[in-house]
């Protein structure tokens, strides 16, 4: 077991939109990402995603209106739901649990896509 504190966990992300895996429970991967502005919309076939805002503010995109969470605030974004990610008010720090087969551009590849997961 390993305890995992935030503020350490954060500092060692450099870049953004690179989520890091800070653990696993059972078949999902718990990641940790630095987001800063606009990501992609996206969604993914198969698998939930879940947000947990740990510092900051983040705005997600959805075609039928957008939400925006603040700290200690989390969304589940279902299977199938197109999405976009965006940091308000500079950077945000996001906790997301997510099946470990999860691609971060889930049904596009593109240069922000990241294939292989740095830990924590």
């Amino acid at each position: 077991m390993k305890k995992v504190n935030f503020t350490d966990a954060f500092a060692q992300i450099g870049e953004y939109w690179q989520p890091h895996i800070a653990g696993s429970v059972n078949d999902a991967h718990v990641k940790l990402a630095k987001f800063s502005g606009k990501f992609d919309w996206h969604h993914h076939d198969n698998e939930d995603e879940l947000f947990l805002v740990v510092k900051g503010k983040l705005r997600m995109g959805l075609r039928d209106g957008d939400i925006d969470l603040d700290e200690g605030e989390m969304l589940i974004v279902p299977h199938g739901v197109e999405h976009c990610p965006e940091a308000l008010d500079g950077e945000c720090h996001v906790l997301m649990l997510e099946p470990k087969t999860t691609l971060n551009t889930g049904n596009i590849v593109n240069e922000r896509t990241v294939t292989e997961l740095k830990k924590i």
